[in-house]
């Protein structure tokens, strides 16, 4: 069985999508720039060694959404806060090692998707760091069940993401891959195409 990566991804309204990037640079073009950076991401990251896989919301509108490719399997994200959404995520899947990732991290390569699978191969969770104290990337290998208390008291969209996220993974052995900007507001994206 393939290993899973799992890109959580929203339907790319104005006004619903990028709040904070639409705030600088206007509701209607962020909606853009999500929608066609995401059609950009998804292209680049189907690839034979993994099951790619989307997390949609809204669950209903995005089950039936048009605009991802019909190909690729969806699920509902469902309730909660990032962190309920993602242990769904990580619960629900069949068994194997998965990855989640955002749709807003225009840096992201097959090859970092690699390294993160690889590294499931002798520690039990992967983390991509952002240069904000948040992440990117997060993965399980899931040879139990995750922790009763994975992603609890989490301070998201916080300098302390990570840092608590790794705190709710006590005794397991955790890796850290490449350090990639996701896009929050417009500094953001000047900083992302930067090598």
């Amino acid at each position: 069985m393939n290993p899973q990566l799992v890109v959580m991804i929203k339907e790319p309204r104005p006004g619903r999508v990028k709040t904070r990037l639409g705030r600088d640079i206007g509701m209607i073009r962020a909606a853009w720039w999500f929608r066609h950076q995401t059609a950009r991401l998804l292209r680049r990251l189907q690839d034979p060694h993994w099951d790619l896989v989307l997390a949609v919301s809204p669950d209903h509108e995005g089950l039936s959404s048009r605009i991802w490719p019909a190909h690729l399997e969806r699920m509902p994200q469902g309730a909660g806060d990032l962190g309920d959404r993602m242990a769904r995520v990580f619960r629900s899947r069949p068994p194997g090692p998965v990855c989640i990732i955002g749709a807003d991290i225009p840096g992201i390569t097959p090859a970092h998707i690699a390294r993160a699978f690889r590294a499931l191969g002798n520690h039990d969770a992967v983390f991509g760091p952002a240069p904000d104290g948040g992440y990117w990337l997060v993965g399980l290998k899931r040879v139990a069940p995750p922790p009763a208390t994975l992603f609890q008291d989490v301070r998201w969209s916080s300098e302390h993401a990570l840092a608590d996220t790794i705190a709710t993974l006590p005794g397991l052995r955790i890796a850290r891959i490449d350090t990639l900007h996701d896009v929050d507001c417009a500094a953001d994206l000047i900083a992302a195409r930067q090598p």
